[in-house]
């Protein structure tokens, strides 16, 4: 398949992605930290695209049996753009009046998020498995590890770039600078997609024949393939195992290495710059070994780097750490690409979209996995920066060797920042601590891009 086909199709995996820069890595903190909104209700919002993600068998079945005006991808590619810039665009609104209820969220603020979350949600699920259905239409089999390969290469630095723009942005922080990020950010997607899509698909697709089958009957049919089954678990075992380390990596160089937040953040830097180098490699591999035997080379390189990186905690030595890191990010890399090819491949002709749709419920229920111990760990750090009251606490937890050199900084400069603030008073005092969290969550803009991006997807 030509190299601008690839990019095109790239170009909408980068729209769809981007729109969750604003929302995972800056709304949800703001929500419960500033808006004093409850973390169930914010982790259910945010969530909305995991627990869409079953539909998406469904979606990608309806799409093999009913092309629209003789397209079968596009027009559930454009209706899955719309709904999710859409639904992105709405989002700091409904964050706001669900926070206007005062002692609770208001009923008008939560149809409104539930509106805007749920149109980003269903969105991302629409097009996510109408876009990877189409390009494994248009990818044959020889190309498609070079396709997944170019489609997360591009992903993963938009939203990296998205991330950093986003942060820039808001600073210094407003509520006129977060509404200004989420409009941009959804009319950025939204034409990049479409500038990606139009075009993009052959027009002529026939109408689907056979039998008509229900949602209950297109899944038992996919669930009687014991290949289907196997690859399905397989699919939530390897991302709970790939992913999960990024709950650890930080936490880990913090507490056994205790270095400060700046070279953690380099750390996982480190790790995604391997990870990029393996993404482009991947398709160069998979053809000389073949996909299975390349996915595997990639599940035992990842392998070895995490049992480095622990050797390297017992050793305390930073620079096996270092070396771990890339060993694990290039085999993240390599077994991302591998598998992801290798799903495509898992496809029977004329239900391409049904099968797409039921791995991509299996990669979204292992990110869910992931994403849920997530937001428990998310919870317990904010308990651990303010108190019940709002308050934020006078000193900052740490463990690990040299811990008290690593927090006492911060907490001196919260306890000034914060001191300054009540000498200006009350009103002052709060707009102090209120940036001191917001400045939080725009920090851990590219601590977070490159994760939310391959957790997502």
């Amino acid at each position: 398949m030509p190299l601008t086909k690839i990019l095109r199709l790239g170009l909408i995996h980068v729209a769809v992605a981007i729109t969750l820069v604003p929302i995972n890595s800056t709304l949800n903190r703001i929500m419960i930290s500033e808006l004093g909104l409850a973390a169930t209700l914010v982790a259910v919002l945010v969530s909305l695209p995991y627990l869409f993600s079953p539909i998406q068998v469904w979606i990608g079945a309806y799409s093999d049996r009913h092309p629209l005006l003789g397209y079968r991808r596009t027009p559930y590619i454009a209706l899955g753009l719309l709904l999710c810039a859409g639904g992105a665009a709405l989002a700091p609104t409904a964050a706001f009046m669900l926070a206007a209820g005062g002692a609770g969220p208001s009923l008008r603020g939560l149809l409104v998020a539930l509106v805007a979350f749920g149109a980003w949600g269903m969105g991302f699920n629409f097009a996510t498995v109408s876009y990877l259905s189409l390009a494994t239409d248009m990818a044959g089999e020889e190309h498609r590890a070079r396709t997944v390969g170019v489609m997360w290469f591009m992903l993963i630095v938009s939203v990296i770039v998205t991330a950093i723009l986003a942060g820039r942005a808001l600073r210094p922080y407003s509520v006129e600078a977060l509404y200004r990020v989420f409009y941009v950010t959804s009319g950025t997607a939204l034409a990049l997609g479409l500038l990606g899509l139009l075009g993009l698909e052959r027009r002529g697709a026939a109408a689907g024949t056979g039998e008509r089958q229900s949602f209950g009957q297109m899944l038992r049919m996919i669930g009687a393939n014991r290949q289907a089954r196997l690859f399905f678990v397989y699919l939530v075992v390897l991302l709970v195992a790939i992913l999960g380390q990024d709950l650890l990596l930080e936490p880990f160089a913090a507490d056994v290495f205790a270095v400060p937040v700046n070279r953690t953040t380099e750390y996982t830097a480190i790790w995604g710059i391997a990870l990029l180098v393996a993404l482009l490699l991947a398709g160069a591999l998979t053809r000389r070994v073949g996909k299975a035997r390349a996915a595997t080379i990639g599940g035992a390189v990842a392998m070895a780097g995490l049992l480095l990186i622990a050797l390297s905690g017992l050793l305390q030595l930073t620079a096996l750490l270092l070396v771990a890191l890339v060993i694990f990010g290039f085999g993240s890399g390599l077994s991302t690409a591998t598998n992801l090819a290798l799903m495509l491949d898992m496809t029977i002709a004329g239900q391409v979209g049904a099968f797409i749709g039921a791995w991509g419920s299996g990669r979204r229920a292992g990110a869910a996995v992931r994403h849920a111990a997530e937001r428990r760990g998310a919870r317990r750090r904010d308990r651990a920066v303010r108190q019940p009251g709002g308050r934020l606490r006078d000193r900052v937890p740490a463990r690990g060797r040299g811990a008290g050199r690593v927090a006492a900084p911060a907490a001196a400069h919260q306890r000034g920042a914060l001191s300054r603030g009540r000498d200006a008073g009350p009103g002052r005092a709060g707009g102090v601590r209120r940036r001191l969290v917001v400045q939080s969550a725009v920090g851990s803009h590219r601590r977070s891009a490159v994760r939310s991006s391959v957790t997502a997807y």
